[in-house]
């Protein structure tokens, strides 16, 4: 008796044993279906995604549709730019920003001889050459303008507001640096006997490093000078805030700027040099330059470097360099251009009735014509919707 009831006791031990075990095996393929329709659902949405930027790279566009127009006036002589998807118009007179539906966002009156006009992403600083007074605005209006005690020779402007001024104090050079409500943070000076004539400057993006180009005349021979000042915590110990430099015999330097709070550039008549590091910046990359540069044009990423084209197959070339110095594209063209923007990872290169529209792989996504004179164009959110700027009309477009 004793061993049959141990039998069915043990019989339904192992039973239940047995649908526990089916139980694990129904919830563990179950786990599986699961995970396998997840996967195949993240592999569906990848191939599709990576199906639509392939056509979406190999797309060409060969004209354009009108989606929206306003109608704006624009006065004689007045130049107008992009001003990070709003448009700056300026003159002598004054300058105004509207959006790309004509509203009037701000609008400031002055007289100026020879304005001087520096921006940085929605940030732009307005000054008239050996003036004494600086206006900064953004897109929403006035940040603060600032008097100086000397005539204005150059000045940048960071993306904070943060305004680098070149000052001329009878044969001394004062630069300033002053913050956006116009205080003075910093200043120095400098001599053509001991540094050389500032024909260049520049300011990283969070206003800590300033970057000048020194002319400097010996004995008949021109050196260059580029000089970095720490404006952080860093150069606050240093003399004069100065905190590396590089002397370059024989050449001139007129152009220098910022990718970014850690890279920097300088343009000289037969190199192109960049320079890596936040605080202290030092030279990474030199490139000999075998042809004479017409245009520099850079963003965050890229710096592009026009050159008339000596092999006759078109009109121009243009080298583009990533942030290491590293030539990415050889750009040919025809375009008789009066700008060049770099738009993320694509390249507009336009004048007032052409444009060419290139992707950084070189492969032409647009090269066509437009009806009326245009001033600016402003690339959009979208890859193939701009915003043509004429002298009285604000057109949202669509590439076709």
């Amino acid at each position: 008796m004793t061993n049959i009831r141990e039998y069915e006791r043990k019989k339904e031990i192992k039973q239940e044993n047995s649908k526990s075990g089916n139980y694990s095996k129904i919830i563990i393929q179950h786990r599986l279906q699961v995970f396998y329709r997840i996967l195949l659902g993240i592999l569906l949405a990848a191939a599709i995604l990576a199906a639509l930027y392939i056509s979406n790279e190999n797309k060409v566009y060969t004209e354009y549709q009108i989606v929206t127009s306003v109608d704006r006036n624009n006065a004689d002589g007045a130049i107008s730019e992009n001003l990070d998807g709003d448009i700056l118009t300026y003159s002598k007179d004054g300058a105004n920003c509207t959006d790309i539906k004509g509203n009037v966002l701000w609008n400031q009156t002055f007289e100026m001889q020879n304005p001087i006009v520096e921006i940085n992403k929605d940030v732009v600083a307005i000054a008239d050459y050996n003036g004494r007074k600086i206006y900064i605005m953004n897109k929403t209006g006035e940040l603060g303008e600032m008097e100086t005690a000397m005539p204005i020779r150059n000045l940048c402007v960071s993306q904070d507001g943060v305004v680098a001024a070149v000052l001329d104090d009878s044969g001394v050079n004062a630069i300033y640096l002053y913050s956006s409500s116009g205080d003075t943070i910093a200043y120095f000076k400098t001599t053509m006997k001991k540094s050389g004539y500032p024909i260049a400057v520049a300011i990283s993006p969070n206003s800590e490093i300033v970057a000048i180009s020194y002319l400097y005349l010996d004995s008949g021979i021109v050196t260059s000078n580029v000089a970095f000042y720490n404006f952080g915590a860093v150069g606050q110990n240093e003399t004069d805030n100065y905190v590396s430099g590089y002397s370059y015999s024989d050449t001139i330097i007129p152009e220098i700027g910022f990718l970014d709070n850690s890279t920097s550039f300088a343009l000289a008549d037969g190199r192109l040099v960049i320079y890596k590091g936040k605080q202290i910046p030092t030279s990474q990359a030199e490139v000999l330059l075998q042809n004479e540069v017409q245009s520099i044009y850079n963003n965050e990423n890229y710096i592009g470097l026009v050159y008339l084209n000596a092999s006759g197959t078109s009109k121009y070339v243009m080298d583009v360099y990533n942030n290491m110095g590293k030539v990415v594209l050889t750009k040919e063209f025809d375009v008789d251009y009066s700008n060049i923007t770099f738009n993320q990872e694509c390249i507009v290169i336009y004048n007032e009735t052409e444009c060419l529209i290139s992707n950084i792989k070189g492969k032409e996504k647009f090269n066509g014509s437009f009806k009326g004179t245009v001033e600016t164009i402003i690339p959009t959110s979208k890859s193939s919707g701009y915003i043509l700027v004429t002298p009285d009309k604000i057109a949202t477009i669509e590439l076709k």
